[in-house]
């Protein structure tokens, strides 16, 4: 099992940039691949990047390809999400997940998921 925190969110003016973090507790968490959702108000919780265990995959949704990157750091239990060119568009609370297997770009093969935070994007 493993627990997640993000931290990270906050307010922005468009066209600026934030990163944010999630740490994992727990001894195996080079055994999880990764990924970042969110979600705005009224909206589905949606994919926004995805890392396999070892680093070397990741994929993104196309709404942010380009904008942001994700990776991670085994040796500190950290997955990142670097978030440039923000847009408005972009404003939601961002969650970091954990599954087994290979990266997905589907919520629903993640078994583990963080609290969120809100990343607010100003026009």
């Amino acid at each position: 099992q493993v627990q997640l925190v993000e931290s990270g969110g906050g307010l922005v003016q468009a066209g600026g940039s934030l990163r944010l973090s999630c740490a994992a507790s727990g001894r195996t968490f080079s055994s999880y691949a990764m990924g970042w959702f969110r979600q705005a108000p009224g909206k589905e919780r949606e994919f926004v990047a995805g890392i396999s265990w070892s680093g070397g995959h990741t994929n993104y949704a196309e709404s942010v390809k380009g904008r942001f990157t994700i990776s991670r750091d085994n040796a500190k239990n950290t997955v990142y999400l670097q978030m440039n060119s923000l847009k408005p568009e972009d404003t939601a609370v961002y969650y970091c997940a954990a599954k087994y297997g290979s990266d997905s770009s589907l919520y629903a093969t993640y078994a583990y998921w963080g609290q969120g935070t809100q990343v607010t994007v100003s026009s």
